[in-house]
């Protein structure tokens, strides 16, 4: 008890209700926000992605179980992908006690997963712009399923969420969106909640038995993430998701040369043509759709997502 009335625990229940409403706000798992935060709070890498993990286990079986409720999920899709994700992201968490340093082999890991989803984010962003500017309707029927390619998804992001606790909402959600294009907004987001749960619940299982838990931190990342979420997705629907979207696409990048070893210099080299370029490559790309480069916040309603509806708790891109 006398642990969880430190100063750092303080800061991880500060650090995780703020990226709490982030998750609220954009769908966003948490995964790709919060294990690097732990990290730069100074705790233990191993630690980070274990705790993290356990607590993502509790945060998205309730987002999984109000889709469920509401029938969104694609079942079927689902199965497929937890029969590739779940042997594989308990295997994932193995890994690191296969290689000699690490904490060293485990940053490294992270860095270049947070790149990779820095990739996938913006690349969802699009597909979601090019998706609503094209008007296109979202279909009665369901997606022929693929069972090999979405077993292969699966698994794939399983070992990437067992190493790194990154992936399985940032990597499984653009390969559906690929690989399903016709699967409505709302049946993405519960299929990808439903098999999130077992997914994330063996990684955690993985976790713990390799590197076991520290109250300390768990707790803090419980209390904190879920209300924070909560609050995020009440804030959903006056808040201009279109910036909130490109900065997390600047947090991650940063975050992820940060875990690569980049100084401080190249760091502010970065955001600052990020800043500078972000915005006129976007405008760009809008202007390519037919659309103005540049609009106030409900234009970043009407071509950055499909409805201006708050996502539902704890969304998957972890």
């Amino acid at each position: 008890m006398h642990d969880l009335l430190t100063t750092s625990a303080l800061e991880v229940l500060l650090v995780s209700f703020g990226i709490g409403i982030v998750v609220g706000l954009t769908g966003m798992g948490g995964g790709a926000l919060m294990t690097p935060a732990l990290i730069l709070l100074g705790i233990n890498p191993t630690t980070a992605v274990a705790n993290d993990l356990v607590a993502a286990s509790v945060n998205k079986s309730v987002g999984a179980a109000v889709h469920w409720r509401h029938g969104s999920p694609n079942l079927r899709l689902a199965g497929y992908l937890i029969v590739g994700s779940v042997p594989c992201a308990f295997l994932g968490t193995f890994v690191t006690r296969w290689v000699g340093d690490e904490e060293t082999f485990l940053k490294t890991a992270l860095g270049y997963a947070l790149l990779f989803a820095a990739t996938t984010y913006t690349l969802r962003m699009y597909l979601q712009l090019r998706m609503v500017t094209s008007g296109n309707a979202a279909p009665e029927t369901e997606p022929k399923i693929r069972p090999a390619l979405t077993i292969a998804i699966g698994a794939v992001g399983g070992l990437l969420v067992g190493i790194t606790s990154v992936g399985s909402g940032s990597v499984i959600m653009i390969a559906l969106l690929l690989l399903y294009p016709t699967l409505s907004a709302v049946k993405l987001v519960g299929t990808d909640l439903v098999q999130a749960v077992p997914l994330v619940f063996s990684a955690a299982v993985g976790q713990v038995l390799n590197h076991g838990v520290e109250w300390a931190v768990l707790i803090p990342l419980i209390l904190g993430g879920s209300p924070g979420t909560l609050l995020g997705s009440r804030m959903a629907r006056w808040v201009s998701q279109s910036v909130i979207r490109r900065g997390i696409v600047i947090v991650l990048t940063m975050s992820g040369a940060k875990m690569l070893g980049a100084g401080a210099d190249a760091l502010l080299i970065i955001a600052g043509a990020m800043l500078l370029l972000g915005p006129l490559a976007w405008g760009f790309v809008r202007q390519t759709r037919g659309i103005p480069a540049f609009d106030n916040n409900s234009g970043a309603w009407r071509h950055d997502r499909p409805a201006p509806t708050p996502p539902a708790p704890a969304d998957a891109e972890r």
